[in-house]
Formats: structure tokens, sequence, C-alpha cells
């Protein structure tokens, strides 16, 4: 998906894996070509965001075929229950930023007892 942002740059939604672990909620996106200071991460309520700006390409070549975006970037996750700041993780490697997510623990049903069945 891409939206136009000004007369020489778009921006882009890069590609992205949402998945559960038995532990967490995975983001994984797939944006080569970035430095982990490139990316700002934010959280509102349940709606995670992950933006960015990846270097123009190199404007004075003249292009055969250009399928890599570049330019700025955002997407944004609802994720199914609310979680803090401080625990979520990210990490960058070979390409990919995954934002990781503890998972909820599972609700349970509380029994009631009986009064007086002591």
């Amino acid at each position: 998906m891409e939206m136009a942002v000004g007369p020489h740059r778009r921006a882009f939604r890069p590609p992205c894996d949402v998945f559960e672990t038995e532990k967490h909620i995975v983001i994984r996106v797939e944006i080569a070509g970035m430095r982990e200071e490139d990316f700002r991460i934010s959280l509102d309520g349940r709606v995670l965001r992950i933006e960015g700006s990846r270097g123009d390409a190199v404007e004075k070549l003249t292009y055969q075929r250009m399928e890599i975006n570049y330019g700025d970037f955002a997407l944004a996750v609802r994720l199914p229950y609310a979680v803090s700041q401080s625990e979520v993780e990210a990490s960058y490697d070979r390409g990919f930023l995954s934002v990781s997510i503890p998972r909820q623990p599972q609700r349970r049903r509380i029994p009631i007892s009986e009064a007086g069945s002591e």
C-alpha cells in the first residue's frame, strides 16, 4: 500500500507478520537497510505503531526497474488487549524488526462457594 506524501516522496507499509508464541505476541516487520535509531515505536492504548523513514534512492540514476520502497513508512497493529509500554521489547536483526509483547495470562473462572459451606 503506497500513499503520496509529497511530489517526490511516498509513504509505504512494509510487510509484517503478527503471530503468537506460547508467551508472546510478536510483530515482525521486513524492512532492510535501517538502523535501530531510524524506527519510532509507540503504544497508544491497544494500538502499536511502528514508523520511520528509509533513505531515498539515488535520484541521479536511470532505473530500469525499481521495486524497493524508500521514504516514510508507517503501520499500526491493534492488540487484543492493553499492555504497559514497559512490557514491550523490540530488536532489529538482518532486516527484520521484531516487537515482542507478553501474552496476557488466561482468565480463569473463579468458583463461588456457598456461604457457610466451610
